[in-house]
């Protein structure tokens, strides 16, 4: 079975010798799709936060929808945690476009095993 896939190639330049391209699929079976950016700062907990930044899963436009999401944090007290879910649902804007709420506990880590509690909205 194939499935119609549109998009493009981003190339900046040659200055990396071991350089690699991004691939943007911009529609997938002739629905578009999208991502978000998402970024936060965990809560304090065991003496310190952690922030975290990342991109969620592509998802069709213009329908009811939600985003899968996964990220790491960043090393603070000598560890990192794991963030992911799934966002809520999009929540339009009175001039377009929409945005997505989300939620969650992060994975165990640490000497002292523990969690981190976050939430936040994604990009436009």
């Amino acid at each position: 079975m194939e499935i119609p896939v549109t998009g493009f190639v981003f190339h900046a330049d040659d200055s990396d010798p071991l350089h690699s391209h991004q691939l943007f699929i911009t529609s997938w079976d002739g629905v578009p799709i999208h991502v978000h950016q998402f970024r936060g700062i965990t809560s304090f907990d065991a003496g310190h936060r952690h922030q975290y930044a990342g991109t969620t899963e592509p998802a069709p436009s213009g329908i009811p929808h939600t985003h899968r999401y996964f990220t790491v944090t960043s090393v603070d007290d000598g560890h990192r945690h794991q963030v992911s879910g799934v966002t809520g649902p999009a929540i339009p804007l009175p001039n377009g476009g929409h945005y997505h709420e989300f939620r969650g506990t992060t994975s165990v880590s640490g000497v002292n095993p523990h969690t981190h509690q976050y939430s936040g909205q994604t990009s436009l």
